[in-house]
């Protein structure tokens, strides 16, 4: 539904989550997004092409049929996951005792 306080912004939000995206997990992010109107509804258009880096590298910039074309090296995923995201390098389950244990709410101490 429509929200004039922040409808403006949609385009920003619908690249910024794709860029976090694309950074946080060291991958290309190929985001497809209708444009024009359907059933009287106008869509969001901005299709996008993002890098493991998270910067744009192709993006459609109108409401009408429009084509993102990038050269996307496969091989510029390895440093993200290699280094930064190398999740399984930085994992501490040792750290992890109360979230794996404990099972429902617990009250503060007073």
């Amino acid at each position: 539904p429509p929200a004039p306080e922040h409808d403006a912004l949609s385009n920003f939000h619908n690249e910024l989550v794709m860029q976090s995206g694309a950074y946080q997990n060291g991958s290309w992010v190929v985001g497809v997004a209708k444009a024009g109107t359907e059933e009287g509804v106008p869509q969001i258009g901005n299709s996008i092409i993002v890098a493991p880096s998270g910067e744009i590298v192709a993006a459609c910039s109108t409401l009408g049929d429009e084509l993102a074309i990038a050269r996307c090296d496969l091989d510029l995923t390895a440093s993200y996951k290699n280094t930064t995201f190398n999740f399984a390098k930085h994992r501490e389950p040792q750290a992890y005792g109360l979230i794996v244990e404990r099972k429902g709410a617990v009250p503060p101490p007073l």
